[in-house]
């Protein structure tokens, strides 16, 4: 599981270097070669992990992050200025794309860092 001969990481140490996008070994690294795929090992310490996979948790903590900030602030600008409908139809959508973007690979991160710490597999081959 870990490369070098350093003790791993907690699992929560392990978790928020993936929250932040770094290696979750040895937090010097990136995780994410691009938007949202992961680098096949650590530049820094040459850990792997191409073989996880995130698959539907990421987007499934966006969306539960991202609605509980939407649709609360939409409810209560609506109930206290009451504004036109354009308005709405502008800013929510706009502010739920840009939220979805900023957290989508954070989430990510998280997830496979969480997943690297915990020593699970990554995939169906057993």
């Amino acid at each position: 599981m870990i490369a070098g001969t350093e003790a791993a990481p907690s699992r929560v140490l392990a978790s928020f270097r993936g929250l932040i996008g770094c290696c979750p070994n040895c937090g010097r690294g990136r995780l994410l070669r691009n938007f949202l795929k992961p680098v096949d090992q650590c530049s820094a310490c040459g850990e792997a992990y191409g073989h996880l996979r995130a698959d539907d948790a990421p987007p499934w903590m966006t969306i539960l992050i991202v609605g509980h900030i939407v649709i609360p602030a939409l409810l209560a600008v609506e109930q206290s200025y009451e504004p036109p409908t354009w308005v709405h139809l502008t800013i929510w959508p706009l502010l739920t794309l840009v939220l979805t973007l900023i957290l989508l690979p954070r989430c990510k991160g998280l997830v496979l860092g969480l997943l690297w710490s915990t020593g699970a597999p990554g995939s169906e081959r057993g």
